[in-house]
């Protein structure tokens, strides 16, 4: 039976995409963070379409975890990921650098039976309220063969007089831990889970890798079934087909990371732009299935 999309809308604080009558994710796009936790838009919860949650929310390891969120560790010397920043010298250490990416307005939202089009703009801040990058974001969400895929579009703006080198806590000097961009954290119960990649089944030893598209499949508690997430990265962002930043063992998470192992230079007034498929299925899936549902993202970004 085909589910129709819809949306519900808390004006000035987020949206929640539905199929049928059940929630897809709610994406909460004017946060109320402590400012430590790096304040920006967020997904979760997030849902298959037979709705198992595929998202977890301020994990007691890392409490700046929240679902799927941009969010980038080392934008110059601020931090738009939340908590501690990584140095050579010091390692982990708080500082007074967590910054913020503040909403400013919504530009559109486009309900249709087969699609949701959400956009807005917003503004980022340092901790110091210095503005530094304008922001124009899209989420679209789409029904798939196989499941429901969101498109995430962002063009930002740098607004500040400075070159500002966006990198990550490898390009600081920590070793093979290369996070930052669209990163998705999973629920508890997909710890040691299956990591999913053209080149195939793994786990962590796919972190660092390149490819056009990873993703995840991970068991539920309470019920006997399994769901599956997969992120195509757009053949026309930068640094394309980008290094990975993943997990299984100690957590479920999945990055693509254009920042992993080398700074990019971010020129006063210059725009960068990022876009992505998210394809969320119920049941597990093999090397077969998961490169299925990647072409199906693929399909949905050239929609």
């Amino acid at each position: 039976m085909t589910q129709n999309l819809g949306c519900n809308h808390a004006v000035g604080k987020s949206i929640q995409v539905t199929a049928g009558d059940r929630e897809l994710f709610t994406y909460v796009y004017r946060p109320t963070d402590p400012p430590l936790e790096s304040p920006r838009p967020y997904l979760h919860p997030i849902r298959t379409l037979g709705g198992d949650l595929v998202s977890v929310f301020r994990p007691h390891d890392h409490v700046w975890h929240k679902g799927m969120a941009w969010s980038l560790p080392h934008f110059g010397h601020e931090n738009f990921w939340g908590g501690s920043t990584f140095s050579l010298e010091h390692g982990y250490q708080q500082l007074d650098n967590n910054g913020s990416m503040d909403h400013d307005r919504v530009s559109a939202l486009d309900v249709s039976d087969d699609l949701v089009r959400f956009s807005h703009e917003l503004s980022w801040h340092t901790q110091a309220g210095v503005h530094v990058v304008d922001e124009k974001r899209t989420l679209t969400t789409r029904l798939a063969d196989d499941g429901w895929v969101l498109i995430h579009e962002t063009s930002m703006t740098n607004v500040s007089s400075d070159t500002i080198q966006i990198g990550s806590p490898t390009t600081a000097g920590r070793e093979n831990a290369g996070y930052g961009g669209l990163f998705w954290r999973g629920p508890r119960s997909f710890t040691g889970g299956t990591v999913l990649a053209p080149q195939g089944l793994g786990g962590d030893e796919l972190r660092g890798q390149r490819a056009a598209w990873m993703g995840f499949s991970g068991k539920h508690d309470s019920v006997d079934r399994a769901s599956s997430l997969i992120i195509v990265d757009a053949v026309d962002n930068p640094r394309h087909p980008p290094q990975w930043f993943v997990r299984s063992e100690d957590f479920a998470a999945v990055c693509p990371a254009p920042f992993f192992s080398e700074e990019l230079p971010f020129a006063p007034g210059e725009t960068l732009s990022f876009r992505y498929a998210t394809l969320v299925a119920d049941g597990a899936s093999d090397d077969a299935r998961s490169a299925a549902l990647a072409t199906q993202a693929q399909k949905a970004l050239t929609a």
